[in-house]
C-alpha cells in the first residue's frame, strides 16, 4: 500500500556495518524513524561518522538495511517508476573528466531516456542557471570543485525531480555560488519539490530548511521546526531605526525599572551578505573576470516546475516525460530510413533507355521506309552483261570453224 501522506516514512531504519568475521561492529544508523513531508525542505545534521550519508545511500537503494524499512515517494527507490522521479546530489562530484559540460549534461539525460529536443532545451537552461554557459565546452576534468558542484547540481535536476537528495550541496563554492544554491532550494521548494539536504554548514540550514533533524551516534537527537528549536521564548528583541540619545535614555530607563539583564547594540550585516553586495557592485561597474559569470539571484528554468500552468508547444517539449509513455522515446528512437527508390516499369526502362544521349537514333534511321522501287535500267544491264557473255564463248568456236571451211574450200 502506497504512503501519500509523506514523500519519506522510515521505520527503525537500522544499518549495522560487519567486522571480517560477520560480527556487528558499527551501528551506521540505529533505529531511525522519520517522515518527511511532501513540499518540504529537510535537514539531515549531524558530526562526521553520524550516518547522514549512510542514511542518503539507504533511501536510494545503494544499501540494504539490516532491519527496518522505508517508503519513498509513497515507494520503493529501487522500482524504475520511483526511481526517474528523484534526483540526486552525491557529497563527491563523480564525472568522467573527458566530457565538457554539455556533454555531460546530455549523458545523464540520455540515462533517464529523455528525447532529444527535451534534452537540448533542459542542458541550455541548467547551464545558464548554474553560471557554466560561459564555460559549457570545457572538459569537466579541468573545472575547481565549486563548478564541479555546480556542474553536480545541474546534473541532478536534468529529470525535472519531484524529490531532490543533496548531499553537502555547497561544499567547495564561493559565497556568491553558495548564496545561489540557497536561493535555488528555496524556489524549488515553492514549485512543488520535496528537498532532504545534509550539510555541514549549519547557517545554510538555517537559512532553507523547514524542519530540521540532528543525528549523532546513528540515532535521532532532536528534531522539529527550524523556528521552534532555534527560538529563545524567554528573551525578546527590538529592532529600530536611529533615534535620539533623549528617546534612547527613555527606554533604557524603562528597561531599568524590570531589572532585567538587556543589552543595547546596532545590528550587524551578515558577512554573506556584505561580500555578494561588494561583488554585485563590481559586476555593475563592468569589472572583467574568468570565474563563473551567475547573477547572485538563481533564475530557474520553466521546466523545473511541478504544475505548469497551460503549457505551450515548448513547455510540452521541455516538461515531456518518456518513461510513462513512449510516443516520444518511439519518435525519438526510431531510426528513419532512406527512401528507396521505385523499381522503374518495363515502359519507364525502355524510355530511358531510348532517351539516353549516347543511344539517339540518328534521323536517317528512323525516317520511314517506303517501298523498294523495281530498278528497269539495272536488271536491262545486268541481262545485257549476261548475254555478252554467252554469246562471247559461242562465236570464238564458230570463228575457227569458219576459218577452217575457208581453208578447205
Amino acid at each position: 500500500m502506497n504512503n501519500t501522506e509523506y514523500a519519506i516514512e522510515t521505520f527503525s531504519l537500522t544499518k549495522i556495518f560487519s567486522d571480517w568475521w560477520g560480527r556487528d561492529k558499527v551501528y551506521a544508523v540505529d533505529e531511525l524513524s522519520l517522515q518527511i513531508h511532501y513540499n518540504e525542505v529537510f535537514g539531515l545534521l549531524g558530526p562526521n561518522g553520524s550516518g547522514k550519508t549512510t542514511t542518503l545511500k539507504l533511501l536510494l537503494g545503494l544499501l540494504h538495511p539490516t532491519k527496518g524499512r522505508y517508503t519513498v515517494l509513497g515507494g520503493d527507490s529501487t522500482n524504475p517508476k520511483i526511481n526517474k522521479r528523484i534526483g540526486f546530489m552525491p557529497e563527491e562530484s563523480y564525472l568522467y573528466k573527458y566530457l565538457n559540460a554539455r556533454e555531460t549534461l546530455d549523458f545523464y539525460g540520455r540515462l533517464f531516456r529523455l528525447p532529444s529536443k527535451t534534452r537540448k532545451a533542459r542542458i541550455e537552461a541548467l547551464l545558464e542557471m548554474v553560471g557554466l554557459k560561459a564555460v559549457a565546452n570545457r572538459p569537466v576534468g579541468t573545472f575547481s570543485k565549486g563548478m564541479a558542484r555546480r556542474i553536480g547540481l545541474a546534473q541532478a535536476l536534468i529529470n525535472d525531480p519531484d524529490l531532490l537528495i543533496l548531499d553537502e550541496p555547497t561544499t567547495g563554492l564561493d559565497p556568491l555560488g553558495t548564496r545561489q544554491i540557497k536561493d535555488l532550494i528555496i524556489q524549488l521548494a515553492k514549485r512543488g519539490k520535496t528537498i532532504l539536504l545534509c550539510s555541514h554548514l549549519l547557517a545554510d540550514v538555517e537559512d532553507v530548511c523547514d524542519r530540521i533533524a540532528i543525528l549523532y551516534g546513528g540515532k535521532v537527537q532532536t528534531k522539529g521546526r527550524v523556528k521552534d528549536l532555534l527560538t529563545q521564548t524567554n528573551k525578546k528583541q527590538i529592532t529600530i531605526d536611529a533615534i535620539s540619545d533623549n528617546a534612547m535614555g527613555q527606554i533604557e530607563q524603562i528597561i531599568q525599572n524590570e531589572q532585567v539583564e538587556y543589552d543595547i547594540i546596532s545590528p550587524m550585516d551578515k558577512l554573506e551578505s556584505f561580500f555578494i553586495k561588494t561583488v554585485t557592485t563590481a559586476k555593475q561597474e563592468g569589472k572583467s573576470t574568468s570565474g563563473v559569470t551567475s547573477d547572485s539571484t538563481t533564475k530557474i528554468s520553466d521546466f523545473l516546475t511541478a504544475t505548469p500552468i497551460e503549457p505551450g508547444i515548448l513547455d510540452k517539449l521541455v516538461t515531456a516525460t518518456v518513461a510513462d509513455g513512449t510516443t516520444d522515446q518511439a519518435a525519438t528512437t526510431q531510426k528513419v530510413e532512406p527512401a528507396k527508390p521505385e523499381e522503374p516499369k518495363q515502359d519507364d526502362k525502355l524510355i530511358s533507355e531510348l532517351t539516353k544521349p549516347e543511344q539517339t537514333i540518328e534521323p536517317t534511321a528512323v525516317e520511314e521506309t517506303k517501298p523498294a522501287e523495281p530498278d528497269t535500267k539495272s536488271d536491262q544491264q545486268t541481262k545485257k552483261d549476261i548475254l555478252e557473255q554467252l554469246t562471247s564463248d559461242n562465236l570464238e568456236p564458230q570463228g575457227d570453224n569458219s576459218q577452217g571451211d575457208s581453208n578447205d574450200a
